[in-house]
């Protein structure tokens, strides 16, 4: 609790002596610590009362809110808890419940996009604060842009010194400009005018720059043109690239480089001096900043063209790009920020954007009189002779994850084997093939049970025998719960999709790409050039919740929007992992979040337990036995704070 926390605390304890909260002497307690809050001046009564209601909420109990539900009045009470974009989100959640009002009312949800918070009291601008960013694909931005000019008439020439400050910012930041060398390659094109912008200023700062042209200056065109009359009238010597032992002696004297080289648009290989300039750039052994993304870097796939600058720091303007989020592209930015370069909050936060990072969701409190069964009861189908693994770990992953009762069906000749490593499963032994798997006859007892449960999970280590490949596909017809389908279970509906689009009940898929491509009909190679998009189809074609596993998973919804999970590492690339994932998402669901949000914060936590586990073990060498094992401490970290290493990488792009 903060200062200001335990002083309004410490107020009602020992002068009122109960929690009902004294308005006076709330106003005498931030008077005191008027420095702490929002700075010197006189106190707004009405800003005073608003504020000293959040304070308490945020720090408050049932009983205190009952307390001063009365002083305030309910009315009064129900508009902080809309309207305020200071509460955290367990805060929310916990008087929305109290009060009645859906949570999606509230600001912190919904106006704001405030996710959560990675520990304690903080407010909205906390720096650690785990919201969701949208992440704009080439074509968006070109048209973001081009509204910003056009139907907001924001001169570009703003727009482009709005970028260059920006990246000077984070140089200035990280490096420092006064009596510095940087080396600045300037492409053509806006990106390069960017880069004339960010040489302009550092001569301002005290530094000094040498500029490398692609071309002459003859080619820039708007604000681009404008920056390159401005620094050739001043003390910035300019070379073209093509000048090879100046632009050697050059790095040879540098402290630092700009890489303006291309911008998101590229969309060819690189070859010729081009290809030689980012060589010599990635061989200098230079501090690197990329504007908008590394130059080789395809800006809505993350491919390489050719080659690519591998930078320490890259700045985005507007949005990240898709680029900018995805591997391998995602691995040659460094830290990544992003510069909103004025753009208003309906441009660069329109709903129109189906892509966002995914952020925090708050997990739903544990009741005290909770039960097995109120926190979840899921029917996992798994396992076949030769695989013991994935059985028992999803289903002990989803007991691991906070899940009350799983209930494993696996053939009848392995369970003894299952039960000696998770006795703490509910196991339905089931009658099975000759090759020891499950046999056909075990539907009808199947589609009884899946009626009885919350959610069911087919798939993990089934096999590829026919008679239960057959299975799957009649149960998977049959059941009318929410249904979880991994592994072996894709396999088998993936030449019937008729079969997931004609289900009433929510499906949720969790292909790794082998998987998805035999769902699509897409190569592999094909799917990871084009994830986003074969993700969507894939989702509004089977109007399924579909997982993409892989480094930087993404999460598509029936809906059409996807949202990229910043958890994980690959040392989690490991057999079982996917199966520990299947587990981790039913609980989630279990624990009472909506689907999505259980689909959503399923991955996210996985990714990182596997990283609390690398933390502590290095990440060769984790197994899915790791992860399952560090689940408690994913969830407990999430509940209470995550460590701030973490919580930054979390965050995504850092704001400019």
């Amino acid at each position: 609790m903060g200062e200001l926390g335990k002083g309004c605390a410490m107020s009602m304890q020992a002068k009122s002596g109960k929690m009902r909260p004294n308005h006076q002497e709330m106003i005498e307690i931030l008077e005191a610590r008027r420095d702490l809050f929002w700075g010197k001046g006189s106190l707004d009564p009405d800003r005073d009362r608003y504020v000293i209601a959040e304070r308490i909420l945020e720090f408050g109990t049932e009983e205190n809110a009952d307390a001063i539900t009365r002083f305030y009045g309910d009315e009064f009470i129900r508009k902080v808890i809309r309207e305020s974009a200071n509460l955290s989100p367990k805060t929310v959640n916990y008087f929305a419940m109290m009060f009645d009002i859906p949570r999606e009312e509230s600001r912190c949800f919904s106006a704001e996009r405030i996710r959560g918070f990675s520990g304690g009291h903080a407010t909205a601008a906390h720096e650690n604060g785990r919201r969701t960013m949208k992440v704009s694909s080439v074509s968006e931005m070109r048209a973001m842009d081009r509204q910003a000019i056009e139907g907001l008439g924001i001169p570009e020439a703003i727009l482009m010194e709005n970028a260059g400050r920006a990246a000077f910012e984070i140089l200035s930041r990280e490096w420092g400009v006064a009596g510095r060398r940087y080396v600045i390659f300037c492409g053509a094109g806006n990106n390069g005018g960017d880069g004339l912008v960010v040489a302009r200023l550092i001569l301002s700062g005290g530094g000094t720059t040498r500029v490398f042209l692609v071309g002459d200056g003859s080619r820039f065109r708007g604000a681009a043109k404008t920056n390159f009359d401005i620094l050739a009238k001043l003390a910035v010597e300019m070379s073209p690239v093509s000048d090879v032992e100046a632009l050697r002696l050059a790095l040879l004297d540098a402290d630092g480089i700009v890489d303006a080289l291309f911008g998101t648009g590229l969309d060819r290989d690189i070859g010729g001096v081009c290809r030689e300039v980012i060589e010599r750039i990635n061989a200098a052994c230079l501090p690197v900043l990329s504007i908008d993304i590394p130059s080789g870097v395809h800006g809505d796939t993350g491919e390489i063209l050719g080659v690519a600058v591998r930078a320490d720091h890259t700045v985005a303007f507007g949005l990240p790009k898709i680029g900018n989020m995805l591997y391998p592209g995602c691995g040659l930015c460094g830290r990544l920020h992003v510069s909103h370069i004025s753009f208003p909050p309906s441009l660069y936060d329109d709903e129109a954007i189906p892509v966002e990072t995914n952020g925090f969701i708050p997990l739903p409190s544990r009741e005290p009189e909770a039960h097995k069964g109120s926190v979840g009861d899921v029917l996992f189908i798994a396992g076949a002779s030769g695989y013991f693994g994935a059985p028992y770990f999803s289903a002990m992953s989803f007991l691991k994850a906070g899940g009350g009762y799983a209930r494993l069906a696996a053939p009848w000749s392995m369970t003894p084997f299952l039960a000696t490593r998770g006795s703490e499963i509910v196991f339905v032994p089931q009658a099975e093939t000759t090759e020891g798997s499950l046999s056909l006859k075990n539907r009808d007892a199947l589609l009884a049970l899946a009626g009885r449960v919350d959610m069911v999970v087919i798939g993990p280590g089934l096999s590829l025998a026919d008679e239960t490949q057959q299975l799957v596909r009649e149960l998977a017809a049959g059941i009318e719960k929410p249904l979880l389908i991994d592994g072996d279970g894709i396999t088998a509906l993936a030449g019937h999709p008729e079969i997931i689009r004609g289900r009433r009940a929510p499906t949720i898929l969790t292909p790794h790409p082998g998987e998805m491509s035999r769902l699509t009909g897409k190569s592999v190679m094909e799917i990871e050039k084009r994830r986003i998009p074969i993700l969507r189809k894939c989702c509004a074609d089977l109007k399924a919740w579909v997982v993409l596993k892989g480094a930087h998973s993404l999460i598509g919804t029936p809906q059409g929007r996807v949202f990229i999970n910043l958890s994980g590492n690959p040392g989690m690339a490991t057999a079982g992992a996917g199966d520990v994932l299947t587990g981790t998402i039913a609980a989630m669901y279990g624990l009472g979040l909506p689907l999505e949000e259980a689909v959503r914060k399923g991955v996210f936590l996985h990714g990182l337990a596997g990283d609390l586990a690398a933390a502590d073990k290095g990440e060769d060498g984790i197994t899915a036995q790791d992860i399952l094992n560090y689940l408690p401490y994913a969830l407990k970290q999430d509940r209470e704070g995550l460590d701030e290493t973490l919580a930054e990488r979390y965050e995504g792009p850092a704001m400019v």
